[in-house]
């Protein structure tokens, strides 16, 4: 097929990576697709997403996503013109275009795809567009409905990991237990709760760094570390919060860790009666990377993989204690569920198995 497709390296602009478009374009093109990329700089329309205090006129807004609509307008209509185009595959919030463009798009006999993964707790960000499409690939399973009622037409389908990416380093497996993520939710309590329990843990990404515990230098840090303490922060030893990974030293972190930690709880709704959880696409990454995976259990995890003999879960936060320490004293158990997490993911779990199952559904040929 001849694919017109339109998405940021990464769904997070500050974080340095092009994971999101090596998973996604790069399966695409190593499929055998023919790949016409969207010649844009999107990252102003995803900043807006993360920085909703920035103050900007609801008319530079709205001019901004009119100008990145014309432009893709105008490229994938030339594209169109030169060679027919069969597929637009977008990763788009609301953010970046107006429903009339994807409407333009589609009146081009163009089927037109948005790929978005986090309407488990962020649906109102697709809410305008993702009607507009022929389809929305969706993959939280427990969001299909919420879109059929938005007057979309959603299909199911679960995150993965492309094994050119995602692969064992080779590398000594020399760190213990191990989180590359955000700090946000109950992630630094847990971590906290681990390092409080002895284990040697470690973790990287955005935001952990706002809970290290700094000494005090002077008065006025002192009473800002009593305030932050006051108010419920989380603090860690410096030793154990590293940096923001490049995409090489995640993998690499992944394969040389003795145990990788998963978290399924979404934003801060570990505070909710009912917390939503949700499939990561870590939870294909470690094992593809060939870790061993410790996740935060949820019941979708089980139509993945065999719990407890390709990846293990805790359910809770005494059974993440009592599964890290078990864990690090049964090596051979632990080998051998990483070994078959590996393999299970390089048979099921590939992008190019889920693009696979996803065209022949929507009824397009290769």
């Amino acid at each position: 097929m001849r694919i017109f497709y339109a998405a940021a390296s990464s769904p997070n602009p500050h974080v340095p990576s092009t994971l999101w478009r090596d998973n996604l374009h790069d399966s695409l093109v190593e499929m055998g697709h023919e790949v016409v990329e969207f010649d844009y700089d999107m990252r102003g329309a995803f900043q807006r997403l993360f920085a909703p205090a920035v103050p900007e006129t609801p008319d530079s807004l709205a001019a901004l996503r009119a100008s990145m609509g014309t432009a893709l307008l105008e490229q994938i209509t030339a594209a169109h013109k030169a060679a027919p185009v069969t597929l637009f595959f977008s990763y788009f919030y609301d953010a970046c275009v107006e429903p009339g463009i994807i409407d333009a798009i589609r009146a081009l006999e163009i089927t037109a795809v948005n790929w978005y993964c986090n309407g488990s707790y962020q649906l109102d960000l697709v809410r305008e567009i993702s009607p507009h499409y022929s389809w929305c690939l969706v993959p939280e399973k427990n969001r299909l409905a919420d879109y059929r009622a938005m007057g979309a037409h959603p299909l199911y389908c679960q995150e993965a990991a492309n094994p050119r990416v995602y692969k064992p380093s080779g590398l000594p497996i020399d760190l213990p237990v191990t989180f590359a993520g955000q700090a946000y939710g109950e992630r630094p309590a847990l971590v906290r709760l681990l390092s409080d329990h002895g284990v040697d843990i470690r973790v990287w990404g955005p935001g952990w760094e706002y809970h290290i515990d700094r000494p005090p230098r002077n008065p006025l840090r002192r009473i800002a570390r009593r305030l932050a303490k006051s108010d419920g922060a989380i603090r860690l030893p410096r030793e154990i919060v590293g940096g923001v990974l490049s995409d090489r030293q995640l993998v690499e972190t992944y394969s040389r860790s003795r145990i990788n930690l998963g978290f399924a709880t979404c934003g801060e709704t570990h505070l909710a009666s009912k917390p939503i959880t949700q499939i990561r696409l870590r939870d294909f990454e470690v094992p593809m990377s060939g870790g061993f995976y410790l996740a935060e259990y949820t019941e979708e995890l089980e139509e993945f993989f065999d719990i407890g003999r390709e990846i293990a879960c805790h359910h809770g936060r005494e059974d993440l204690v009592e599964k890290v320490r078990y864990y690090l004293e049964h090596d051979s158990e632990r080998e051998a569920i990483r070994r078959a997490g590996h393999e299970r993911c390089l048979r099921d779990h590939t992008w190019r198995r889920r693009f696979e199952t996803a065209f022949a559904e929507m009824g397009l040929r290769p």
